[in-house]
């Protein structure tokens, strides 16, 4: 017996310039693997094995051998070395080229003998439905008949890093919509922090009592109900002029996502990360590409924690404690009749500390991508390829800040009815697209904010006043789920949403 992960396939990019990692199961006592100019052997230990390829440019395509001294071999044809990059998260990773915007053109375009793409397959507990996909799963070419189905947001990343570096790139999807960063770490890493075990423990408290049985049934129910419910969802907005979440549900039924709760439900803490992640990891890689966090809006003010943990736990499980990891900070949103609140905000002020304090980390700017009442906006080759310019920028060192950076905000001070904010990355300047620059509000000492009623912006700074405060103390900017999006930095980039204080509520 001689198997490999499902990852390695046909097709598959290695890692460049890195020991790249190879493993498996055997009931031999030694393997080998060959590529190339290159022969390692190792010993089978408890049934597993694990070697490490030496360093290799970017360059194809090669044959790799898998072999047992009992003669069972595995063969590997058209194997490239490039860069590979995991693409984590939920639905706007997730979100396929073919249904974003001008997705259809982009299908038709797509031969592109650089890019290729690995979707872990998407089952939400072990069984043997997991093996039979992980059997049917492989390294894809970047293809009409294949692409329409690779995250949007992957490809326009992997296109635009290996034009750059002209060299060929690997995207491994593994994302799964509705999730929780909570889903993709071990439940240790949840129990081991005070300020997210909640998601363990609520997790707990529902299933302690729970009768297995009941619960597939139910779920099983779910499952048709659901799909039932989507499909005439779907419908109502593609055939509704303005349609409203108010109306499809007057429509179409009550909305019965996410299902019953329990140990097969693909939104329980930890579940993913055991049949997704570990899967795949070790797998030799350049670094992570991030979109998540919206359906931890709930517990905002833990998503530092919840983020900075997942972040350490990816690294731990690939060795290294460098990894880069690039961010996509959420963008606006806000329902149609939906109160427009704070809860977004603070993720996104989440994202942004999480970027300051961890090393190795990226944040792609996205605010202006946002729709009104569309949690997911189909607009997605600005993000991949904001994300593109922050890996340039952080992982290759290959690009500058003037390119790879809208105006962040650094520090303020007051001078007399004025407050002066003063922004990194705006070598070049701030610009307002609008009549008006929008979005800045102004308080006291009270905490109660009012919009500024004057910006001006003189190179690197930006001058609020409000008549309505006459010590100013606090200034934020666009702390909404939702408003418009007018300020930019001249490489149109947008501004970074921020407030001068976490003190100021």
């Amino acid at each position: 017996m001689l198997k490999l992960p499902a990852i390695f396939s046909d097709h598959m990019i290695l890692q460049r310039r890195k020991p790249v990692v190879i493993w498996g199961e055997s009931d031999a006592k030694k393997v080998t693997v060959t590529i190339q100019d290159a022969r390692v052997v190792t010993y089978v230990q408890d049934g597993k094995w694990q070697l490490f390829l030496p360093p290799m440019e970017a360059g194809g395509p090669y044959v790799l051998t898998v072999k047992t001294d009992e003669e069972e071999e595995k063969v590997y044809e058209d194997v490239m070395y490039g860069e590979i990059w995991l693409a984590g998260g939920q639905s706007n990773m997730e979100l396929e080229l073919q249904n974003s915007k001008n997705g259809a053109v982009a299908v038709t375009e797509a031969h592109n003998e650089l890019l290729r793409f690995y979707y872990t397959p998407k089952v939400s507990y072990l069984c043997d439905e997991l093996y039979e996909q992980e059997e049917k799963s492989c390294w894809e070419l970047c293809c009409p008949e294949n692409v329409g189905r690779w995250s949007a947001v992957g490809y326009y990343f992997a296109r635009k890093l290996a034009a750059q570096l002209d060299v060929p790139v690997g995207i491994i999807g593994c994302n799964w919509g509705g999730t929780s960063a909570s889903c993709w770490m071990s439940r240790e890493a949840l129990e081991n922090d005070k300020v997210i075990s909640s998601y363990v423990e609520e997790y707990d408290a529902i299933v302690a009592e729970q009768d297995f049985d009941a619960y597939c049934k139910e779920r099983e129910e779910y499952i048709v109900y659901q799909a039932e419910f989507d499909k005439n969802c779907k419908h109502y907005y593609e055939t509704t002029p303005n349609p409203t979440w108010e109306g499809a549900l007057e429509v179409c039924g009550e909305n019965k996502y996410p299902g019953p709760m329990g140990p097969r439900s693909e939104y329980r803490p930890a579940g993913l990360y055991e049949t997704m992640i570990q899967r795949i990891a070790p797998y030799t890689l350049a670094g992570f590409l991030y979109y998540q966090g919206e359906e931890d809006d709930k517990k905002p003010r833990s998503y530092y924690n919840l983020l900075t943990r997942l972040i350490r736990q990816w690294r731990e499980d690939w060795h290294d404690d460098k990894l880069p990891f690039m961010i996509v900070q959420l963008p606006m949103f806000s329902n149609v009749g939906e109160e427009n609140l704070t809860n977004w905000p603070l993720i996104r002020e989440a994202q942004h500390r999480v970027y300051r304090t961890v090393k190795n980390t990226g944040l792609a700017v996205v605010l202006d991508k946002g729709e009104y009442s569309n949690i997911h906006p189909v607009d997605k080759q600005p993000v991949g390829e904001r994300l593109a310019l922050q890996a340039m920028y952080h992982a290759y060192g290959l690009d500058n800040e003037v390119r790879a950076f809208g105006p962040f905000y650094q520090s303020c001070y007051t001078l007399q009815s004025y407050i002066w904010l003063i922004f990194n990355h705006v070598r070049d300047g701030i610009i307002c697209t609008g009549e008006n620059p929008l979005g800045f509000e102004v308080a006291g000492q009270d905490k109660v904010f009012y919009p500024a009623d004057s910006v001006q912006i003189q190179g690197n700074k930006v001058r609020l006043f409000s008549a309505n405060v006459k010590e100013p103390v606090y200034a934020r900017y666009n702390w909404r789920n939702y408003a418009e999006v007018n300020m930019f930095g001249k490489n149109g980039l947008p501004m970074a949403p921020f407030r001068t204080s976490m003190n100021d509520e």
